[in-house]
């Protein structure tokens, strides 16, 4: 854009008359401070501190821009089949990297599941992956970990918070799930993560026992 402002000082020769170069000027200077608004927004979002005086649109923008996280999470599957029950530890790391460990119950505890880009990676071979994958389909899919909620509410247009008692609450719908997030006002952290089945008859419970954002 500087290059073809640069061009339009000389047509033929003559310089064009200070009107237009003051426009010239304005324009420019004028996109050189959205662009600043715009990296000063992002990077106070990252860099936020949670206190009285944090508006309930500081803590959103926070969440959304949560670039790295561990937790630990308890989760409860309902389906017209059964209700299972487990504690699971993750991990995050923007852009692409995440892992997810079974804690609980004791006869899945310790498969991992490591993701790196679109590659998954499952260790543990001393159980049954056909057994895991059967009674917890859902250990296995990342829409249990938070930087996909945030990546869903961020591309769906529809998607809305709102103020509730102490607490903020996100909703977004994609893929055929719902998706509530809740979180406290007071620390701006996760409480619980609510994921609906709205065509499959199923509902995952996530509470977050520990979560603690690392930047």
């Amino acid at each position: 854009m500087i290059v073809n402002c640069i061009h339009y000082f000389f047509v033929g020769g003559k310089v064009l008359k200070k009107k237009s170069i003051a426009i010239i000027l304005s324009v420019l200077i004028l996109i050189g401070i959205i662009i600043f608004f715009m990296f000063f927004h992002t990077n106070t979002a990252k860099n936020l501190k949670i206190g009285n005086n944090t508006s309930s649109q500081e803590i959103v923008d926070y969440i959304l821009n949560i670039s790295s996280y561990e937790a630990i999470v308890k989760v409860e599957v309902e389906s017209n089949k059964n209700k299972n029950q487990y504690i699971l530890k993750q991990k995050y790391e923007s852009p692409d990297k995440s892992e997810q460990e079974i804690l609980e119950p004791s006869n899945v505890a310790g498969v991992k599941m490591s993701r790196m880009g679109n590659q998954l990676k499952i260790e543990n071979t001393k159980l049954s992956l056909s057994t895991i994958f059967e009674n917890y389909q859902h250990v296995s899919d990342n829409s249990l970990d938070l930087y996909y909620f945030i990546e869903n509410y961020k591309s769906d247009q529809k998607a809305t918070w709102k103020e509730e008692n102490d607490q903020i609450v996100m909703k977004t719908r994609q893929e055929k799930e719902e998706k509530t997030l809740w979180i406290d006002k007071s620390n701006g952290k996760p409480i619980k993560l609510e994921i609906k089945g709205t065509n499959k008859n199923y509902t995952v419970y996530i509470l977050y026992n520990e979560v603690n954002i690392l930047k």
